[in-house]
């Protein structure tokens, strides 16, 4: 029986003589594929095409151009689909291949501009062609949302909804578009598509803005890991715990970075007692060479970039290192890693401030709270056992730098005003609590609104809605994003902080209430619209958590006629950062330690 290497001599002797057929050449190279043997799959296809005029040469340098940028030969690659084009004009294919080669490369216009040309230039009538007009529409959605293009971004997927409307993954982006852009209603009609089914099609993020039912949320959740999360895969934790006299404690993120979540947990990472935990971090973040991101790595006595590994090498890594528990900083948002979490590396996994909502995941047991941001009446409906905080679910970081006082004038603000603001990002904006701002505004005539400066697409819908409402758009002013230091100090002249619903401000509401801003909020039933309402009960301020839009409108106009209350809850908040429970960070560290050393005690 002849072996591999003279069946590989004879198959590339009859590709040199021109004598092996298309077919042959297909499945061979496939088999060589199969046995992990690329780089003598291309040897074959680049003797067959030197040697072999056929009318199929396109075909296979195309198949070149697959298993070359497998390869990593991003150059060599490139020429073979280029000579693909070449030959077949109208074949999309190597065009969709060269754009994602583009794109590996970082060249986001040119992998642009090939999907472009496949969108404009192939007929979607052929149903062989159509899906990869869908494709390149797609890829263009997915990479222009990327890049903060969010207008462009949504009239691709919209042409991609329109020639294919079942498409879930696609609904989900646009669906979440439409939210950043405050483009309202989020569900419009369209042909083909039922309110049904973007309703399920709403991502856990996204259906926090829409919903404040807890049930919809888990759905939601449930629904990704459904779809997204694998199963049936082998523990690798043990369940009984290592018996170490310091547990070992790891964070992983995507967002050990200039990210919110660092900048509520970097005092916390630096805070924990060594004599009893080492604090190991796993990253996937990106280098932003931000102060922030040296300073997390350095609070951490072990730090691990996992970026390169697969999710379950990374899960490996960190059962080689025995974590006793694990706490996720990511749930279901952007850059999240759930498979790893579904290997189970540590024997406790936890869940916190990443998503403000149930994951859904199987692999997480606990999520960090308080009984005011989940009632007990409330934990059923968490796929997670609340881990309950005496004080407050939200950490505090108490060196966050702070920038100097601007003045109005420079902020564009008027001098005279009563200024409301809501530093939220935008896609927590409702039209439901929008139009309520607007009849604040319409009763105060001498205060304006100010709102962040998201990107452009939603200022101006917000101006148009102000309109409709009858308010004059020139008093809604907005803020452009800052470094940290310097947005913290703009709460300075700020009056009153009027907060988001059903999708509460988190960060946003710690910071204003760190530079001693009164927050006004409308607490519901979910996790995301009681967030606000947790940190004003741990700060004693109960008379700023309203239950319905109707309180919470009499509340705000009421508050802009009473400088001194206003002035009272400044220094009531003066005093908080100093002796109260919400801001005493050395406090949670330790509460925190006791719940994980009792988990650890219970295995």
């Amino acid at each position: 029986m002849a072996s591999f290497e003279e069946n590989f001599v004879d198959i590339v002797m009859r590709a040199w003589n021109g004598q092996l057929e298309f077919a042959q050449l297909i499945d061979c190279a496939a088999q060589m594929d199969a046995k992990k043997l690329s780089p003598l799959s291309a040897v074959l296809y680049q003797t067959w095409l030197s040697r072999t005029p056929s009318p199929y040469a396109y075909a296979a340098y195309f198949n070149l151009g697959v298993t070359l940028s497998n390869l990593d030969d991003f150059p060599n690659a490139e020429a073979a689909y280029r000579k693909s084009m070449e030959l077949h004009p109208t074949f999309a294919q190597p065009r969709l291949n060269l754009g994602s080669l583009f794109e590996r490369m970082g060249q986001i216009d040119k992998a642009l501009a090939e999907w472009r040309w496949v969108a404009e230039n192939i007929s979607a009538e052929a149903p062989e062609t159509r899906p990869m007009i869908i494709l390149a529409c797609n890829h263009q959605g997915r990479v222009l949302e990327a890049r903060k293009q969010l207008h462009e971004a949504l009239e691709w997927l919209t042409k991609s909804l329109t020639l294919d409307p079942n498409q879930e993954d696609a609904l989900h982006h646009w669906i979440h578009l439409r939210q950043k852009q405050c483009m309202w209603p989020v569900y419009p009609e369209f042909p083909g598509i039922s309110l049904d089914a973007m309703h399920k099609a709403t991502s856990a993020l996204a259906m926090l803005s829409v919903s404040d039912e807890p049930v919809r949320q888990l759905e939601a959740a449930r629904r990704f890991v459904e779809k997204k999360v694998i199963s049936n895969v082998p523990i690798l934790a043990n369940p009984r715990g290592y018996g170490h006299t310091k547990l070992r404690i790891a964070y992983v993120s995507s967002d050990f970075s200039l990210h919110p979540v660092s900048m509520l947990t970097a005092e916390l990472f630096e805070l924990h007692n060594r004599t009893q935990f080492e604090i190991y971090g796993y990253c996937w973040s990106p280098e932003d060479g931000s102060g922030l991101r040296q300073r997390v790595i350095q609070s951490m006595d072990q730090f691990h970039r996992i970026d390169r590994l697969t999710d379950e090498d990374a899960a490996k890594l960190i059962r080689s290192h025995e974590i006793d528990i694990l706490i996720d900083l990511q749930g279901q948002t952007a850059g999240a890693r759930a498979n790893l979490l579904a290997y189970r590396p540590a024997p406790v996994q936890i869940t916190y401030l990443g998503l403000p909502a149930t994951t859904g995941l199987p692999s997480i047991d606990y999520v960090i709270a308080d009984k005011f941001l989940i009632p007990e009446a409330s934990a059923s409906l968490y796929s997670e056992k609340p881990l309950y905080m005496p004080d407050v679910y939200q950490v505090s970081d108490r060196k966050r730098p702070v920038g100097p006082t601007p003045t109005r004038a420079a902020c564009g603000l008027p001098s005279d005003a009563f200024v409301f603001c809501s530093l939220n990002n935008n896609y927590k904006y409702t039209p439901e609590v929008f139009s309520v701002w607007m009849n604040i505004l319409r009763r105060t005539p001498d205060s304006v609104l100010w709102l962040l400066s998201d990107n452009p697409w939603a200022e101006a819908n917000l101006r148009i809605e102000a309109q409709r409402r009858g308010i004059d758009p020139g008093r809604l002013y907005f803020a452009g994003r800052v470094l940290p230091p310097d947005y913290l100090a703009r709460y300075a002249v700020a009056d009153l902080f009027l907060d988001t619903f059903p999708f509460n401000a988190g960060t946003t509401a710690n910071d204003a209430l760190w530079m001693e801003l009164p927050l006004l909020t409308y607490t519901g039933q979910s996790f995301a619209s009681r967030m606000a309402g947790a940190l004003l009960t741990a700060a004693k301020l109960p008379e700023l958590i309203t239950y319905n839009l109707q309180d919470y409108e009499e509340k705000a106009v009421a508050l802009a006629s009473q400088p001194k209350e206003l002035a009272r809850i400044r220094k009531h908040l003066a005093q908080e950062k100093t002796s109260g429970v919400l801001f005493d960070t050395p406090r949670f560290a330790r509460n925190l330690e006791e719940r994980l050393q009792q988990l650890v005690a219970a295995l």
